[in-house]
């Protein structure tokens, strides 16, 4: 020891717990849209209260199972814990943990969960919950009912987006699930109420919302309680996306056709997880619906 080697006596740097790697991951993650943002703090919002405050290079596989085992107890469903995993994994790999403990297969397992088939709802069920939502929301689901689109698409669309020659708006490449922008068109007299409901075209700001004052968020609640208080069970927004498809399957379309309008690539899947055999093949009683729409616009009490 003449020449003594004081990396013996150095305090070895302390390894980063949980919530610090996860921040500098989260930090780091400048190649996802905001909303796959949003998904990693949710998914790690359900990991760091239990396993925060631990060293990275002290976490186990043990951990792991134990967190699935919390919340499994918690009531968590089986794809928000396979999300969390995911996530948890994501935030070691980055910190360089190897061998990663959240991605050891032999130890770590999600609970069992018995895998439930899409229920599209009936016409009748839509029609009774519609004939409750306020104007706004009532043209926000005629439009997910006549177009198939997914509700974030319909969030995300702007003004600047809007073609009234092709009666359509553009879903962009930024915004859709496949990264490829698609036009998404809507029948005739839905698109003119839609249109009648803006403001002049000379005082329209491209960035305004094209579906003013609706939000994925509050659609859904205002549907969730528009079935309870009609009496009809309760359909997710997503469902209409499931009733189109399968009506556009009734009617003739090709996969390719439909798989286009929708913007899925994999025909597959349209196939697959998206075509049903529907309770009733009837089309929603867009005139009534669309009549009510243009009569609350002006003050006016529809018809019961």
């Amino acid at each position: 020891m003449r020449v003594p080697d004081l990396r013996q006596i150095m305090e070895p740097a302390r390894a980063p717990n949980l919530r610090e790697a996860a921040a500098r991951w989260q930090a780091s993650r400048r190649d996802v849209r905001e909303s796959t943002k949003v998904q990693h703090r949710t998914a790690l919002g359900r990991v760091l209260p239990v396993l925060g405050d631990r060293p990275i290079d002290q976490l186990t596989a043990a951990d792991v199972v134990d967190l699935v085992a919390a919340l499994d107890e918690d009531g968590k469903a089986r794809e928000s814990i396979r999300k969390s995993v995911t996530a948890l994994a994501m935030v070691l790999d980055f910190a360089g943990v190897s061998p990663n403990p959240a991605r050891d297969r032999v130890r770590v397992r999600l609970p069992r969960c018995e895998p439930t088939e899409p229920e599209p709802p009936s016409a009748n069920h839509v029609e009774a919950a519609a004939w409750l939502l306020k104007p706004n929301y009532l043209l926000a689901l005629l439009v997910l009912d006549d177009s198939g689109c997914r509700v974030g698409e319909l969030e995300a669309a702007r003004l600047g987006d809007l073609d009234e020659h092709r009666r359509a708006w553009l879903v962009r490449a930024a915004i859709s699930k496949t990264r490829q922008a698609r036009w998404v068109e809507l029948s005739a007299d839905l698109f003119e109420v839609l249109v009648e409901r803006l403001p002049p075209r000379e005082d329209r700001d491209p960035e305004a919302p094209l579906f003013a004052g609706v939000t994925a968020d509050r659609l859904r609640m205002a549907v969730g309680r528009a079935c309870r208080d009609a009496g009809v069970p309760r359909f997710n927004l997503h469902a209409l996306r499931h009733r189109r498809i399968s009506l556009w399957h009734k009617a003739g379309l090709s996969w390719a056709e439909v798989g286009q309008r929708v913007g899925q690539r994999s025909r597959l899947v349209t196939a697959d997880r998206y075509t049903h055999a529907l309770v009733d093949y009837r089309e929603l009683d867009r005139a009534k619906l669309l009549e009510r729409v243009r009569m609350r616009r002006h003050g006016l009490r529809s018809p019961a």
